[in-house]
């Protein structure tokens, strides 16, 4: 098993900005690491404190498949001077990849966080 990470910014406190946003981060995780969604164990959101208007686990439960997949969501540490706006995830992923074969994403704004991964 593995953990993956990944980050994105959204420009609006709105239901269809988060939605959007965790579904495209979603997807390229998906994507860059060649996973399928039998692989996750789990995914964890948080969001900062400025992102209230939807649960972006409950946008990704409306893809295809990802029903039965366990997520859940908790805020961020809100700590002064962070980044705004930002959705983040971690997934847990049952792979026999190594880890430095990971790809973490961080897509918009979120590429700041860690661009030694960018």
């Amino acid at each position: 098993m593995r953990g993956v990470r990944g980050a994105i910014t959204v420009d609006e406190n709105t239901e269809k900005a988060i939605g959007d946003a965790a579904r495209k981060l979603i997807s390229v995780m998906l994507s860059e690491n060649n996973f399928s969604i039998e692989d996750i164990a789990s995914i964890t959101f948080t969001v900062t404190h400025d992102l209230n208007a939807a649960f972006p686990a409950a946008a990704v439960r409306k893809l295809a498949g990802f029903s039965l997949v366990p997520m859940i969501c908790a805020l961020e540490i809100d700590v002064p001077g962070s980044l705004k706006h930002c959705i983040r995830l971690l997934m847990l992923v049952n792979t026999g990849a190594g880890q430095s074969d990971i790809k973490h994403v961080y897509l918009n704004g979120a590429a700041r966080l860690r661009p030694d991964l960018t």
